[in-house]
């Protein structure tokens, strides 16, 4: 049951970012052009985002446990380190850059974009490399 619960809120996940516009990476890219061809309309798609995600963590934490899980994670992890800013440094970049967040791109690999074709490869490539960098960290050891 948990896999199919998965797989729909990714259905979900991918349906709503393709109708917003979001697999398109000229829109984002215009979004960031505050000074061109400025694109407010991702405004819209991140607060209602965050509305949705707000809402749900307020409905889903109530509850005593999780529906398909013995208990809730929480991440251990509260601070700011080097890795962290780092990492949103390097995904702050590549969003710029590509107009693609990990998201958007594998949605938009159904539509034969080959410039989204690329950026999962070297996404994934991206994701080895960082695991193989950071292979002594006990996130890497514990699948996280």
């Amino acid at each position: 049951m948990d896999k199919l619960t998965a797989l729909l809120a990714g259905l979900l996940f991918g349906a709503g970012i393709t109708l917003s516009g979001m697999v398109n990476p000229m829109k984002v890219q215009n979004f960031m052009d505050i000074f061109g061809s400025w694109d407010p309309t991702l405004l819209f798609v991140m607060a209602a985002a965050l509305a949705v995600t707000y809402a749900g963590y307020q409905l889903v934490l109530k509850a005593p446990r999780p529906r398909f899980a013995l208990a809730f994670i929480i991440p251990s992890l509260q601070g700011i380190d080097e890795r962290l800013i780092g990492g949103a440094v390097v995904f702050g970049l590549g969003w710029g850059l590509t107009g693609f967040c990990p998201g958007p791109a594998i949605a938009s690999l159904v539509f034969g974009y080959w410039p989204s074709v690329l950026f999962v490869v070297a996404m994934a490539v991206g994701m080895m490399l960082a695991r193989h960098l950071f292979l002594g960290t006990d996130e890497t050891k514990s699948g996280g």
